[in-house]
């Protein structure tokens, strides 16, 4: 399943894939590959994902 919230969240802080790759130290592929549902990102990538999108790991990947 797309993460929507992840790349809405990284829109709103105007930040490309890229950029906010080079943030939390992957690559702009894996970025892509979380937006999309297709790679599942470990824990502490989620949290400088969350850290740096100044939001919580419920708002980024917690389904409802």
């Amino acid at each position: 399943m797309k993460n929507m919230k992840m790349k809405l969240a990284r829109v709103e802080k105007d930040l490309s894939q890229e950029q906010l790759a080079q943030l939390v130290g992957v690559s702009r592929q894996t970025i892509g590959l979380i937006e999309l549902g297709k790679y599942n990102p470990s824990l502490s990538l989620c949290v400088a994902i969350c850290k740096t999108l100044s939001k919580t790991l419920n708002d980024l990947f917690w389904e409802e």
